[in-house]
């Protein structure tokens, strides 16, 4: 990928996709905030799984990036804009945001945490867990939303740490081993929209 995605002024080129609530506070505030009720409402049913990974990220995204007064969610942009299509509704935003507003991860990482699963130093590792469970009986689900297998919980929380493995080489141009650029924004900010 090399660093075709930055610009000479210390930026990044991401993509985002918002509701039209969102877009019209950030042209009328010149930017816009996260809220956890807005997930809740997002998701329904399915927002305590969501919120799972969502609580977990504020706490450890904000020790990479300081989390804005009034930011209780990030919002989710990526380097290819069909990243960004397959978000869902809204209108697409062509953001161009300073490097050091973003936390970078790889999409296939953060979909492991949105499914309560392991992410593994490497393919053995992550295999030899999921087999460990499956000795057990059990699922990463059913050991996340449950309360009976806190050691387990535990393995599975302290490996979502390698969400952010990739931020520093992300940063610095360098995408390898990334299968898919993803940036989590505490706000977006009217000046970084570019188109």
């Amino acid at each position: 990928m090399g660093d075709r995605y930055q610009t000479s002024d210390g930026k990044i080129r991401l993509f985002t996709r918002q509701q039209k609530i969102v877009t019209d506070t950030i042209y009328r505030d010149g930017f816009c905030v996260s809220k956890e009720e807005y997930v809740r409402s997002k998701y329904g049913e399915s927002a305590p799984v969501f919120l799972t990974g969502y609580l977990w990220y504020v706490t450890e995204a904000q020790k990479i990036v300081a989390r804005p007064e009034g930011a209780e969610f990030p919002y989710w942009s990526f380097a290819e804009p069909m990243d960004a299509e397959s978000s869902g509704g809204g209108e697409l935003l062509k953001l161009e945001v300073p490097l050091s507003e973003a936390v970078f991860f790889d999409t296939k990482d953060w979909t492991k945490i949105l499914n309560l699963s392991y992410i593994g130093k490497d393919s053995a590792d992550e295999a030899a867990f999921m087999e460990e469970l499956r000795d057990y009986g059990l699922t990463t689900s059913k050991v996340m939303l449950g309360s009976f297998y806190p050691e387990l919980k535990k393995r599975i929380t302290d490996s979502w740490q390698r969400l952010f493995r990739h931020h520093e080489s992300i940063k610095s141009g360098d995408y390898t081993g990334v299968y898919t650029v993803e940036a989590g924004l505490w706000t977006i900010k009217k000046e970084w929209i570019v188109g």
